[in-house]
């Protein structure tokens, strides 16, 4: 295992892939822009998490992106799920912001710019694409992905500590500090929720960026939906409990939380929903 260290001027992007090898030649020419696009914020790492694919992506992932000291491809023994393999991600990301990126590229690759600068310009840890934020958009996306998605976000931006339009996004940049103190425990895509909805718990600062959700050109999601609709209700189920003062909040070890505290988490959520909703 590789130690992470935040390397200042170093921008890494994960990006977990699961049998899409129909894909690559696409994701390639994608990413060749992004280091373009991101060149003015220093050297760009590329980490590569294959979560167990079983139709030949991992020999073109690796014909593709041959590996050197800023392109990293790390193999799952078998699929373990995305939140999985963003925390192989995170073990293994070097630069100081660290990215994650959908394989599909269902976000434009090259809107990390827009995140980044988010990350810099502002006193945010986090900056998420956000199709559901009033200036952001959703094109040609499956009715039922696209139902899941919003009604998921309407229901943690009720109950959750910090009122997102959208909590289901996995196109985000981060902090490093962030990926080392904020613990997860879901496998599957509620880790993106989970994410969130922990980083708000430790008083990180999250910001939203309205970006362009369209549908992928080429195989399929890899969603399991009912799996996913389950452990999302399991995951409100516990956050609703919090809410109502039956079930204590979450809490991470004293020596995992960042520096970057607040006194009040409470206090943080409305002051976030003040500058958004004006």
């Amino acid at each position: 295992m590789t130690v992470s260290f935040g390397a200042t001027g170093r921008v890494s992007i994960i990006v977990p892939v699961l049998n899409e090898a129909d894909g690559i030649e696409q994701l390639k020419q994608k990413l060749e822009g992004v280091k373009e696009a991101l060149s003015e914020f220093g050297s760009i790492e590329f980490v590569f998490v294959d979560d167990g694919s079983t139709d030949g992506t991992l020999p073109l992932l690796k014909n593709a992106f041959p590996e050197g000291q800023l392109c990293r491809i790390i193999s799952h023994d078998k699929n373990r799920g995305v939140g999985a393999a963003f925390r192989t991600g995170f073990e293994y990301a070097s630069g100081n912001i660290v990215c994650t990126i959908d394989a599909d590229c269902s976000y434009e690759p090259r809107g990390l710019k827009e995140l980044i600068k988010t990350l810099e310009g502002s006193q945010a840890d986090v900056a998420v694409a956000s199709p559901y934020h009033p200036n952001g958009a959703v094109q040609g996306v499956g009715a039922g992905r696209l139902l899941l998605s919003r009604v998921c976000s309407l229901i943690y931006r009720t109950i959750s500590p910090v009122p997102l339009y959208t909590f289901t996004s996995i196109f985000r940049a981060y902090r490093w500090s962030v990926t080392q103190t904020v613990k997860f425990q879901a496998d599957g895509f509620v880790s993106a929720a989970e994410i969130l909805i922990h980083a708000a718990e430790q008083g990180y600062r999250i910001s939203e960026v309205p970006l362009v959700l369209r549908a992928r050109r080429t195989g399929t999601t890899k969603m399991k939906i009912l799996r996913t609709v389950v452990r999302h209700l399991s995951l409100m189920r516990t956050l609703a409990l919090q809410r109502l003062g039956f079930q204590r909040e979450s809490t991470v070890p004293q020596s995992l939380k960042s520096p970057r505290r607040v006194p009040s988490v409470a206090s943080r959520a409305y002051q976030y929903s003040l500058e958004k909703e004006q």
